[in-house]
């Protein structure tokens, strides 16, 4: 049965949480399979590449569970370590896929057959400072990375409130890491299923996506906030382990991004985005994928501190930052 090589744990409901293998850093993210009353559902189904489909074919027959006792595909956001595999997913299964409709559009726009992301991408990170042969290297792997969403499924709109594990789980809308991302809150016992809202050990990404939110860490932040309003015992996490002092998380989250912001705010004087990423990764030997993220985060915060009259930007190509000239009144 492979169970030495299926990565596969039993949580509360008589639920899964099991890891897929993705070919990145964190090495797997961690879906959820919960039974319904009439077979099974799903939420987030990994990247599309061998493995994972291979790991799922395993997971099933370790379960002793067909295909074709998915019902409901859940997805929490649209980044392809989480949707990659829904179309082929569907196709196998004939379950329906539900997603936020923010994401479901982002899906479109940026993996659907007339996308023109990649163009608007490079258009983007040129404006910031990358410099050209870098650029090319960015959106050549952001093109390669189509074949592991594809097929996209036939996606429906996720409602306010969804049924599985024979409990009404509230879907809670936590912009940020993407702009569409949800999670799922059992409000009686206080379980979340969080996605990458709040994850163990890492922060999510906050980045700025062409045809997305242009304020990702404002909206991140004020989604982190409002988690805090509510009782949560345990989050179950896409990455590394779940997490039970959430509060505690929370604030750490959050005072993350305020030194990152007041490190930014400090590079950020008469410099590019590029440049200002150039110093804060220069620890790393980054990648053109890793690459695609640092600049997109880095901007993020730099429109952060920009909405907050922080800092301000030069009406130049590339994009230079500078200090703020007149905060509250003074030169």
């Amino acid at each position: 049965m492979g169970v030495q090589r299926v990565n596969i744990e039993k949580i509360k409901y008589d639920g899964y949480r099991i890891g897929i293998p993705v070919p990145f850093p964190m090495k797997y993210v961690y879906c959820y399979l919960f039974k319904q009353n009439d077979g099974y559902a799903l939420i987030d189904v990994g990247f599309n590449y061998s493995e994972a489909r291979e790991t799922w074919g395993k997971v099933f027959d370790y379960l002793s569970i067909h295909f074709s006792d998915i019902k409901t595909i859940y997805l929490t956001h649209f980044h392809p370590d989480h949707t990659g595999l829904s179309g082929w997913m569907q196709e196998l299964t004939g379950a329906d896929v539900y997603i936020h409709d923010i994401d479901a559009e982002m899906m479109e726009r940026v993996w659907g057959e007339n996308s023109v992301q990649t163009l608007k991408m490079k258009d983007m990170i040129l404006d910031h400072g990358v410099p050209e042969q870098l650029s090319e290297k960015i959106i050549l792997h952001m093109e390669k990375l189509r074949k592991n969403v594809l097929p996209l499924p036939k996606m429906k709109t996720i409602g306010p409130e969804v049924q599985f594990a024979q409990r009404n789980w509230k879907v809670i809308h936590t912009p940020g890491h993407s702009s569409g991302h949800v999670c799922f809150y059992q409000q009686d016992e206080g379980v979340m299923i969080a996605g990458d809202m709040i994850l163990d050990r890492i922060t999510p990404n906050i980045s700025v996506w062409p045809g997305a939110s242009q304020n990702p860490l404002h909206e991140y932040m004020e989604s982190l906030r409002m988690l805090k309003t509510l009782t949560i015992s345990i989050a179950y996490t896409s990455h590394h382990s779940a997490v039970e002092h959430i509060d505690q998380r929370i604030d750490e989250l959050i005072a993350h991004h305020y030194e990152r912001l007041l490190k930014i705010e400090e590079l950020a004087q008469g410099k590019t985005a590029f440049e200002v990423a150039e110093v804060l990764f220069s620890h790393k030997n980054l990648t053109p994928h890793q690459w695609r993220f640092a600049i997109a985060e880095t901007i993020a915060h730099l429109n952060y501190l920009e909405q907050e009259n922080r800092i301000e930007w030069e009406g130049t190509r590339p994009i230079v930052y500078k200090k703020r000239v007149n905060v509250l009144g003074q030169k």
